[in-house]
């Protein structure tokens, strides 16, 4: 390499990684040498087969070396040189797998590739021998529809095999034999299937034997655990029997199913020869040496059924047993049952010793998802085999395969059920791990058990392995004793002898973080294996095969992180940089002495040093060690071909250090074949690949280090009795799970940079980069817990309960804890283990650093390094400082008076500074007072004699007294209800108490106090704490809040923003406040006992009171909306009384006064179905108002205290009219005059109640027939009179809309200040209601934003385009209730048609109806001519820029424009022709329901001709009414198409003007209806002018036939009302004019059709 050239130092590294290395396997001493033809290309992955290899370049390329026979090229047969695989160039592979004979790769996308040999299938080729060049792989899931293409992750290839891992974590499998794991006897398989019996799994890795195969699977999460079956599968026994005895259980397995499952040929055989080897193996075997193997099983965790009357053993499934498994099983009992046992004492004293060893359990026990046990002693007699002991082999498969739940104790020993509960309450409280019967419970493990069978037998084939059962061994070998669903079926008298059984003061939760577990490898594994097992290659204790995986359950908790698998054996690597390996060990591979093996046993390779990385041989092994120097050692196990002075083959069986290795460099990772070595090796330019190792190294130690320190100080102290209070117990709970917690992510990151180093290697993909916060968070987490433990005095309380602990292990605590001073108390050496971890950051920061210093400066990967290396320094001393502030703390408490201690001392509690070291007073304060302040983290505590007050900091604000005040070294001190003043001695201790106080408040309000500065995005530390701020507080002193909470926004002192205050008596109030009182918009709930439900208000206050808008909802129903003042209703407001279902439901809207009705309003009593309109006084109806009832009656007159009194008039539906005097509601009694609806009329008194007898002495009289009607009397006429003035009404709603403007009167204020007010209220209510979508969308942001713009309209002459400005302005602002005057028609609009709808349409209403809409346009026309000053007055005419064009001629002979007429042309400003537009759309349904009840019955008359009528046809028509002939239409045009006018043509003449006619019922204003009458007269003569061909003038009676015609063929149903709503509310001005003639016209032809008479 040319150093001269390099651009980077990664660049100038990547040069030297990834060399290729091999050597022959066997030879120990031989120097490992470059590949042969190998260029300079970086490696990152090889893999080697029997007699070849293959190659994965950093490019992604493929390159294929040694014997390759598919090869199609003679030359390509042998290559010298590593040969490029061209159907894979521009692919960009990832990783790369070779079997025996065949290779497979994987792309970037997913897909896979397949070369060599096809025999078995092992291509997923049909019917092809050899596979020449790489083919890609169709893999397809049938189960989705359509058929989606699988992504592949890995790949791992056996001898006939080959497994694909998904992306979605599933296995496919294609090739020959068992070892598919697939539910086939039709081999080969050439299309890949999905191994479905882990379906559902997470698998991480998949490894391949010649004929096993291997998967390491993600645990199941705890609510995903299966529970243990309760009965056989097959034939649905009870697995377990129990015989209740005197004192004691016996407790049997000895279920024998009667069915079975029956095997093939093949499986028969191997069947018949194992029963043989049990059988012969038995009888040799003494029982002494039975009784060694016996301790070694329980050395590995397995159940040691001992010799206890061997009869009663039987494996029993935790589900469905496999055929191979469960034969095996009935036929070793059948082999054994004759065995004698020697005698009773030997019995005894086998099961005491047993019990004895399950109740200790191993010394050295490990951390909560591992099992307890650590290396088993190596004197220790291996683990025997099946073909060694008949009886251990027995139970080694029951343990293994079955599963190890469920065990036996024996009928011939008795075992006392004391022991056996014992056994129990250990199991849950040892970890509650996520064991099913740990978590269950006896009871739900019955039910679920039930469920559980009822599920698998509907699901068949599949294996019961699936149960995730993790547990620790001890506790496996206690629990092996104790049976799931025990309890239930045991005596009350055995239970209360069971209860005294010993439990655990603690539980060591499991912590792991989910969080973690997505982004790092997870240690929740488990190790299933499947295929041939004759070597013993599978784990499960015996040499049988299996056709679909299995879990291997020793392996369970030993969190395993890789799997390697030779041709007969297995290796598993763990987090804890252990090898634990099984299956053939002819020549040594395992890496232990034990010879040989079934079950997983721990490889001894190097003693000290740790294993990271792994790799399985033919007959042979690699280990990659950790070495003091981090350069990583290759160790070699296994086969060893004779050096040539040796004349015989030697077998070494110990592991062996390849030191030639070391020389080559830092190797990243090994790959083993038959007979070759292949070693990745890195060259350590600058320092980086060996900063890497350091770091990888120093991890995995670290966790080694924090697993011990948790399975042998932690775990034992936790299962101490006595450990103090429940806060000291709970919060060494929580220092240990989040020690737990720091230790599992450390275990994965270590697992983590060990697949790190065998990859790329970029700096950037470093988890502590990646993913900082996780560490940093699980760091700062477990500070936080180990030094609120130590502030509660933890340490010094666990000293007593744990002193013979600590004495017993004091060097393993000094050894742990690097502590070598002896005088040291233990208690402290113990507190420096628990901070050990804290130290670990000073080495990640350290090591980031070197890693920086290998690149340049100015490149990112250099800034990100360093940028990560100074956050883990600032935690690490952070932490630091948190630690001794915990100690200052501890001191402070050691000192301090005893009584106050318990009520202040808390967990996150600490001392900053107090005032007996530091000068400090009260102003003011007696002479003999003692005044002593402790400033804490959370709080100021004020001291004094036996009392203390506390003050949190989130609620205290400070400030220094400035000198002119007095006070030269004064503080004052404001709280939300004290406020005093703080003395200190010299102005420097005025600074320091200031400082750190102001940086206390602020800490606190941050809640920042647990995390460093790097957490905050700023490290700048503010100069003093907000004045403004949200905080939490309960009023201890203010009468009005005593004991309420207040939660919300703050400033100096006062609640002040929105917030939250909740009352002890149950009265909440949410919103906004002011200078600590409610004040803006606020929502208020108080409790209402009696009828246990809430009075409910929502609006406005001011300065603590109800005051403006707002709706309060009753406790007993009512609702009242309007407005408020000092709490009470006062304005305009409407209360709704009762529902309709209730019993008296009622509605008033109208002025309050004081909480009174008093003013005008309309009460709408819905019982008895009268409505009251008029004046109100001190909640009775009194003065002047209308009655009117569903029965049509009508009353007008005076009221006094409720009650009709005095003059007043009554009209009954049918006409009748009483006018005189009344003395209570509806009685007559007086002078008065009653007219019949004939005109007959009565004078006199009259005394009774309208409705019954009436007594009357009076003049009756009679008009004279021939009296005009003239003279009648005219007492409709005289109606309103005595009504309420229409200027009198809703006088509230308009004074409010005057005070929103900022008026105290109608018209007296500043114009500027009252579009201020508009432009604070709309923005206000925006913020208000944004939460309120129904209120926004009625209101769009655009015209509300265009609504806070002020229209500037001053200078100038008023014109017409400023006149329309005002006209839109007007339309937006109606247009949206957050406006003051569209919230005063929205109001507007609600009172009217509260007035007139249902009881209130009643035809004697209209004339008041529509003084009312007259009333409303004079009063808002005032509103609008004080928000636009320069509009002219009412009935002022406004000059037009461009004068009309003179000429046009007029409808009407003789008469030209109504406009040229007038003296000045212009446009008349009107408050009808300015508001009615905007008003009367709302206002016109109640409005046109009077008229047509008003004008009900000359309607009926008028529809009656026009029906008559329009049953003629046109001409007959025209003719009738008298239309000169000349007008009439000779052709019509229809769809373009001219046709002649028939005798029988119906409905076609005039039919555009008609059509326009009829538009008159679609619009609202007067104006738009006199438009479309002018556009009819427009019509009329463009289709007269068509006809004629000529130009006319029209003559009025030429002109009124035509009219009368199009009116009557308009059928227009309304006609009436339409003729009186036009005719009273047009504006006067438009009377004489063009339009008020054709209006005229219309209402001739109205009474015209009422009069016609047909011949």
């Amino acid at each position: 390499m040319d150093s001269q050239e390099r651009s980077t130092t990664e660049a100038e590294g990547a040069k030297e990684r990834g060399l290729v290395h091999v050597w022959q396997a066997g030879f120990c001493s031989i120097t490992p040498e470059r590949l042969p033809g190998w260029g300079a290309k970086t490696v990152l992955q090889a893999a080697l087969g029997v007699s070849h290899g293959v190659l994965l370049t950093e490019g992604g390329e493929v390159y294929s070396f040694g014997n390759l026979p598919w090869r199609t090229e003679p030359g390509e047969i042998c290559p010298r040189s590593p040969l490029l695989e061209n159907a894979l160039v521009g692919q960009h592979v990832t990783t790369v797998a070779t079997g025996s004979f065949h290779s497979g790769a994987v792309t970037e996308n997913g897909m896979v590739y397949m070369w060599g040999q096809n025999s078995a299938g092992q291509c997923a080729v049909a019917n092809q021998h050899y596979v020449p060049e790489p083919t890609p792989i169709s893999i397809s899931d049938s189960e989705t529809s359509p058929l989606l293409s699988v992504r592949i992750l890995q790949l791992a290839c056996g001898e006939e095999h080959t497994l694909a891992l998904s992306i979605s974590r599933e296995i496919w499998a294609w090739g020959t034999g068992c070892q598919l794991g697939l539910i086939t006897t039709t081999f080969p398989v050439t299309k890949p299937q999905k191994v479905e019996h882990l379906a559902g799994r997470v698998v991480l890795q998949v490894a391949c034997g010649d004929s096993h195969s291997l998967a390491l699977v993600q645990c199941l999460p705890s609510q995903d655990v299966k529970p243990v079956p309760e009965r056989c599968n097959h034939c649905s026994q009870l697995l377990i029997t129990m015989t209740d005895k005197e004192d004691h259980v016996i407790i049997s397995d000895s279920h024998c199913c009667p069915l079975g499952v029956a095997l093939s040929d093949a499986q028969t055989e191997r069947h018949d020869a194992l029963t043989s080897s049990t059988g012969e193996s038995l009888e040799s075997k003494s029982l002494s040496e039975n009784q060694g193997e016996e301790k070694t099983l329980r050395e590995n965790g397995l159940s040691v059924a001992s010799r206890v009357d061997v009869e009663n053993i039987q494996p029993v499934n935790d589900e469905a047993i496999p055929p191979e498994q469960e034969i095996s099983g009935t036929t070793g009992i059948s082999s054994l049952r004759n065995v004698p046992f020697p005698n009773n004492c030997v019995e005894k004293e086998c099961l005491q010793k047993f019990s004895d060893d399950t109740l200790q359990g191993p010394p050295e026990t490990s951390d909560d998802v591992e099992p307890l046990t650590e290396e088993p002693d190596p004197n220790l007699p291996s683990p025997p085999t099946t073909s060694t002991s008949a009886l251990n082999s027995l139970v080694v498969s029951c343990a293994s395969a079955v599963g190890v739940r469920v065990a036996a104790t024996y009928e011939a020993g008795a075992l006392s059920l004391k022991k056996v509960m014992n056994f129990y309450s250990l199991a849950p409280c040892e970890s509650g791990l996520q064991s099913s019967s740990a978590a269950l419970g006896p009871e739900g493990l019955k039910d679920s058990r039930e469920e559980q069978v009822k599920l698998e037998s509907m699901q068949g084939k599949k294996s019961s392995s699936l149960v995730d059962i993790r547990e620790e061994e001890s506790e496996g070998v206690s629990r092996r004793l104790s049976l799931p669903g025990l309890l239930s079926q045991v005596s009350p008298r055995l239970l209360r002898k069971a209860a005294r059984a010993k439990t655990r003061t603690v539980v060591l939760t499991p912590t792991y973080s989910g969080e973690a577990d997505a982004l790092l490898p997870s240690l929740r594994t488990e190790v299933w294996t499947w295929g041939k097992g004759k070597e013993g290659q599978l784990g499960h204790g015996d040499v049988l095969p299996r056709l679909q995986p299995l879990c291997v359950k020793c392996l369970d908790g030993k969190e395993v992180i890789h799997l390697a698998a030779g041709s007969h054996h297995s290796l598993a690597l763990t987090a804890k940089s252990q090898v634990y390996s099984w299956g053939s060990n002819t020549f040594g591979q395992l890496g232990h002495l034990d010879f040989p093996t079934t079950v997983p046993r721990l490889a001894k390779v190097c003693n000290e040093n740790g294993i990271w990385s792994i790799a399985a041989g033919h007959d042979y092994s690699l280990f990659l060690a950790d070495t003091d120097d981090f350069q990583p050692g290759l160790y070699y196990s296994g086969r060893q071909e004779p050096v040539e002075s040796d004349n015989l083959s030697t077998c070494t069986k110990t592991s062996t250090l390849l030191v030639s290795c070391s020389k080559l460099g830092y190797i990243s990772s090994v790959t083993a074949g038959k007979d070759s070595c292949l070693a990745l090796v890195d060259k350590n330019i600058m320092g980086y690949i060996a900063s890497l190792h350091e770091l990888a190294t120093t991890e995995r130690r670290f966790y080694s280090k924090l697993s011990d320190i948790k399975s042998q100080i932690l775990r034992p102290l936790l299962g101490l009795e006595n450990l103090g209070t429940t806060t000291i117990v709970q919060l060494l709970q929580e220092v240990a799970s989040r020690f737990s917690k720091l230790c599992y992510l450390i275990g994965q990151h270590g697992a983590s940079l060990s697949s790190f180093l065998h990859g790329i290697k970029e700096a950037r993909s470093l988890a502590i980069l990646k993913h900082a916060s996780l560490f940093l968070d699980s760091y700062t987490e477990y500070c936080t817990s180990i030094t609120n433990f130590m502030v509660m005095g933890g340490f010094q309380l666990l000293a007593k309960p744990a002193i013979d602990f600590l004495n017993k292990n004091q060097e393993l605590l000094q050894d742990l804890s690097e502590v070598n001073d002896e005088n040291i108390q233990l208690v402290e050496v113990l507190n420096t283990l628990f901070f050990l971890p804290i130290r670990r950051l000073h080495n990640y920061a350290r090591v980031l650093l070197k890693l920086a210093t290998c690149f340049e400066v100015t490149s990112p990967e250099y800034q990100k390094l360093q940028d990560s290396s100074s956050c883990y320094e600032t935690l690490a001393l952070h932490l630091g400082r948190k630690r001794k502030e915990a100690e200052y703390t501890l001191g402070f408490w050691k000192t301090f008076p005893g009584k106050m201690t318990d009520s202040l001392r808390k967990p996150e509690r600490r001392l900053i500074c107090e005032s007996s070291n530091r000068a400090l007073s009260l102003q003011h304060a007696g002479r003999f007072s003692v005044n002593w302040f402790i400033l804490f983290n959370d709080s100021l505590v004020h001291a004094q004699f036996s009392t203390h007050h506390i003050f949190p900091l989130s609620t205290l604000w400070v400030e220094p007294i400035s000198e002119e005040v007095g006070s030269v070294n004064g503080l004052k001190i404001t709280t939300p209800e004290e406020q005093f003043i703080l003395v200190s001695s010299t102005p420097q201790e005025k600074t320091k108490w200031l400082r750190a106080i102001s940086q206390a408040v602020d800490q606190a309000l941050r809640g920042m106090s647990d995390f460093p500065p790097y957490a905050s995005g700023s490290s700048v530390q503010r100069q003093e704490p907000p004045i403004s701020r949200s905080a939490r507080y309960t009023f201890y002193k203010d009468p009005r809040l005593k004991d309420a909470v207040y939660d919300g926004r703050w400033l100096s002192g006062k609640p002040h923003g929105r917030g939250t205050l909740k009352w002890t008596d149950g009265k909440i109030y949410s919103g906004m406040f002011r200078n600590g009182l409610e004040d803006g918009y606020g929502e208020y709930k108080v409790p209402n006992k009696a009828l246990n439900k809430d009075d409910h208000y929502v609006g406005y206050w001011k300065e603590g009171k109800m005051c403006g808008q707002g709706v309060y909802s009753y406790a007993n129903g009512e609702v009242y909306e309007g407005c408020f003042q000092d709490n009470m209703r006062h304005g305009h407001g409407l209360l709704r009384s009762g529902k309709l279902t209730s019993s008296s439901p009622s509605m008033f809207i109208g002025q309050w006064v004081m909480d009174k009705k008093s003013g005008y309003g309309v009460f709408d009593d819905i019982t008895r179905g009268e409505k009251y309109m008029g004046m109100w006084h001190d909640d009775m109806c009194q003065g002047n108002g209308v009655v009117v009832t569903q029965f049509g009656l009508y009353y007008e007159g005076t009221f006094n205290l409720n009650k009709m009194m005095g003059i007043g008039i009554l009209l009954s539906e049918d006409d009748t009219v009483y006018e005189g005097e009344f003395s209570d509601g509806w009685t007559l009694n007086g002078k008065g005059t009653l007219t019949m609806p004939n005109g007959d009329y009565i004078e006199g008194l009259f005394n009774g109640e309208w409705g019954s007898g009436i007594k009357i002495t009076g003049t009756y009289f009679k008009p004279s027939l021939y009296e005009s009607e003239k003279d009648r009397p005219k007492v409709l006429k005289k109606l309103g009179n005595l009504a309420v003035p229409a200027d009198e009404k809703w006088k509230a709603v308009f004074e409010e809309c005057w005070h929103q403007l900022g008026c105290e009167s109608p018209g007296q204020g500043e114009v500027w200040k009252a579009w201020e007010n508009i432009a604070v209220a709309l923005t206000t209510n925006r913020r208000q209601h944004r939460d309120s979508p129904e209120i926004l969308s009625r209101s769009h942001t655009q015209t509300l934003e265009s609504l806070e713009f002020i229209p500037q309209h001053v200078g100038g002459a008023f014109t017409v385009e400023k006149y329309d400005e005002i006209k839109k302005y007007l339309i937006k602002a109606c247009d949206t209730p957050l406006h003051p005057l569209g919230r005063l028609i929205e109001t507007l609009v609600a009172v009217y048609r509260m007035t007139y709808v249902g009881v209130g349409a009643n035809r004697r209403l209209l004339q008041e109806a529509v003084k009312e809409i007259q009333s409303y346009l004079k009063r808002i026309f005032q509103l609008v001519r004080f928000l636009f000053p320069d509009l002219p007055e009412e009935g002022s005419t406004i000059p037009l820029a461009v004068p009309l064009p003179q000429g046009r001629k007029s409808f009407c002979t003789g008469k030209s424009d109504s406009r040229s007429e007038s003296p000045e042309p212009g446009y008349v400003v009107t408050s009808s022709g300015l508001l009615l537009p905007v008003l009367l759309p709302r206002l016109y349904p109640p409005l046109f329901m009077l008229y047509a009840l008003e004008n009900d019955r000359e309607e009926d008359i008028y529809w009656e001709c026009v029906l008559r009528l329009n049953k003629q046809p046109d001409t007959a028509l025209l003719n009738f009414l008298g239309v000169q002939k000349k007008f009439w239409p000779v052709t019509l045009s229809v769809f373009g198409d001219s046709k002649k006018v028939l005798p029988t043509t119906k409905d076609a003449c005039f039919a555009s003007a008609v059509e326009c006619l009829q538009q008159i019922s679609t619009t609202f204003t007067p104006s738009d209806k006199l438009k479309v009458i002018q556009q009819t007269f427009e019509e009329i003569s463009q289709n007269v002018l068509a006809t004629l061909q000529e130009d006319f003038l029209w003559s009025m009676d030429d002109l009124f036939p035509v009219f009368l015609y199009v009116v009557l063929r308009a059928r227009i149903r309304n006609l009436g009302s339409e003729v009186h709503l036009i005719e009273d509310l047009m504006d006067p001005y438009l009377q004489h004019g063009e339009q008020g003639i054709m209006f005229t016209t219309l209402k001739a032809c109205y009474y015209q059709i009422q009069r016609e008479k047909l011949n």
